[in-house]
């Protein structure tokens, strides 16, 4: 529902006075210490003895509001599995360790206890809530993940890119409410859509020219207000889905935050805070690494450095998301003023705690109090079991599906590292599927980003050790993109390779995986698109002709030019298949059994120099 101007989201539960049920003996997450101004601002509410003699208190000059925040949820309501479940933290003596995390029902537990004590907190997230979702939530079109947010508690979000995976009118019906338009209800009950706010501010509809959704939203209590700009990348049509954004137009992030913010102190709102699905690169790949080591930001590169460098000095803090990485960063403002950057790494691993320190003469944040920290969601405090209860509900719905074996394997198949076992697998897979559509297919190429997760080797429910199941297939390419087969003759398919490296993938690679048979050197001393070294890339041992025509399996985001891909978008003599999901299951049925299970592939395709 396009909006230019609200005060707050129609249909928002009023919580300013919720109460916070916690299973008994939940251990404590510490909240961040008050800031030491004059009149020390409390966790819950700073007093005056003014008036006491009639009976009154009154509210003191400073305020302290915890903000907890997190981003790229992506439906995992349930634990994810291996890397993806895992956060890496630095010890006191420089080395470090990996512990297991997220998980809603350990997620709510954390953020629960986290809010006690502090009467003035916000839950806020940084867009990616839902998309490239498990089973559990994407069978369903994510209103499972909706739901849990709703039991969080979350009190406003931005849309993130994978809000759009299903297009705008589904992005409204998840915000709204209502059955889906084809699949209908899934229970008794109709769903009822977000009790929080998605905020699109720089999404606009091309013939309005009005945000699709509301583009701010401001927290109000006892006199304290808040205000929260969302928007997304402004690349955003560049990585999904043509016809998830079509008639939308995405704008520049900085001159909308900008634009709204003048909006919001015209209104009185001076506490501002911008939700960005946009995002950086730490120096460490650890969660609690000081980003401001030597020199504030000096720790994070990417494109959040310099939309937070021109982003107006009215926004207080910054929380950020798409990269999957975890920071807290102080980077200044173009009034060379410190201000927070966060981002909590994704999939529910991590939350961060702000403590903004409201001024209530002036109506603004005392930035230099501004406290912040990422928090691991361990697994070791109880299930909340209201998310528990979820869980189950739509595990039931879904098992049926999800349970059934596909495949079987002999060890952790892995997503990591510039060219992957797993990448190597799915390549294979849509490389035999693409030759039963047409036999003179030659090679199958694979976006790094649409592989969500590895596969394990261990049972995840009661399937047994080793066993695939179509949930956890699901998980891994969760898009539904077809398989899709192109001619491109061999200039273009070594351009497509140097796209890797090149152009819009320059400051941060996008590696192809690769089918069997295709080789290639990846010489990274060098910049650019010399990084793909040319006389090297071969099939089957014989060099690229560059006058040849060959066959080429993608899926659909690539063969529409996704990820910045350009040359694959320029394909002739298409052929769709189904979706990719069905080209692992059909290979992993062809390739393993009980008893030969599949060895992951050695991911020696691609030589990398370094």
């Amino acid at each position: 529902m396009p909006a230019t101007s609200p005060a707050h989201h129609p249909r928002r539960r009023r919580r300013t006075n919720r109460l916070l049920a916690t299973a008994a003996g939940v251990l404590t997450v510490g909240a961040l210490a008050a800031a030491a101004l004059p009149g020390s601002a409390s966790a819950g509410e700073n007093t005056s003895s003014k008036g006491a003699s009639h009976g009154h208190t009154f509210p003191g000059r400073y305020q302290d509001v915890q903000l907890l925040s997190f981003n790229d949820l992506h439906g995992n309501l349930e634990p994810p599995a291996g890397s993806s479940g895992r956060v890496t933290e630095i010890q006191p003596d420089g080395t470090t360790k990996t512990i297991d995390a997220g998980g809603v029902e350990y997620l709510a537990t954390h953020l629960r206890e986290a809010r006690k004590g502090n009467r003035y907190s916000i839950t806020a997230a940084g867009g990616d809530m839902v998309g490239a979702s498990p089973l559990i939530s994407g069978l369903f079109h994510d209103e499972p993940t909706i739901e849990a947010l709703n039991k969080l508690d979350l009190d406003v979000t931005s849309v993130g890119n994978h809000e759009f995976d299903e297009g705008a009118a589904e992005l409204t019906r998840l915000q709204n409410g209502g059955c889906h338009p084809t699949d209908g209800c899934y229970t008794d009950k109709k769903f009822k859509g977000a009790d929080f706010p998605y905020l699109a501010a720089n999404v606009l509809n091309e013939k309005t020219k009005k945000p699709l959704l509301d583009p701010y939203w401001v927290w109000r209590k006892n006199g304290v207000k808040v205000g929260f700009i969302g928007v997304t990348l402004e690349g955003t049509p560049d990585i999904v889905s043509a016809e998830g954004v079509k008639g939308l137009a995405f704008k520049d992030e900085v001159e909308t935050i900008n634009k709204y913010a003048k909006e919001l102190r015209r209104k009185g709102v001076k506490s501002i805070v911008a939700l960005i699905h946009e995002g950086g690169f730490p120096a460490s790949q650890s969660y609690n690494y000081d980003c401001d080591s030597p020199g504030a930001g000096d720790g994070i590169s990417g494109p959040i450095a310099d939309i937070a460098k021109n982003v107006t000095p009215d926004v207080d803090a910054l929380v950020t998301g798409h990269t999957h990485a975890a920071y807290v960063c102080t980077i200044p403002d173009p009034a060379g003023k410190p201000r927070m950057v966060t981002s909590a790494a994704s999939f529910g691993r991590l939350y961060t705690d702000t403590t903004l320190t409201y001024d209530r003469f002036t109506g603004d944040i005392a930035r230099t109090s501004v406290k912040s920290a990422n928090h691991v969601v361990t697994r070791d405090v109880p299930k909340a079991p209201d998310m528990t209860a979820l869980i189950d509900k739509w595990n039931t719905l879904a098992a049926p599906i999800g349970n059934r074996p596909i495949g079987y394997i002999s060890a952790d198949i892995s997503r990591d590292g510039t060219e992957s076992p797993l990448g190597d697998l799915i390549a294979d897979a849509q490389l035999a599927y693409a030759k039963t559509l047409d036999p003179s297919a030659d090679l199958a190429l694979m976006n790094p980003g649409g592989i969500r997760a590895p596969l394990t080797y261990a049972a995840k429910a009661g399937e047994g050790d080793g066993v695939v199941t179509y949930a956890e297939g699901f998980t891994v390419q969760p898009f539904a993109n077809t398989v899709n087969l192109q001619d491109f003759t061999g200039a273009q398919l070594i351009q497509a390779l140097k796209e890797q490296v090149s152009g819009a993938n320059e400051a941060a690679p996008k590696v192809l995986q690769i089918s069997s048979g295709l080789t290639y050197t990846l010489d990274l001393t060098k910049t650019g698109a010399d990084r793909v070294v040319t006389d090297s890339v071969k099939l089957n041992g014989q060099p690229i002709d560059e006058g040849a025509t060959y066959r080429v399996a993608t899926n659909s985001f690539l063969a529409g030019g996704g990820d910045g891909f350009p040359t694959l978008g320029q394909g002739t003599n298409d052929l769709v298949g189904e979706d990719d999901l069905t080209a692992l299951e059909q290979y992993l049925t062809a390739n393993s059994s009980a008893t030969d299970p599949l060895e992951p592939p050695k991911a020696d395709r691609i030589t990398v120099v370094n």
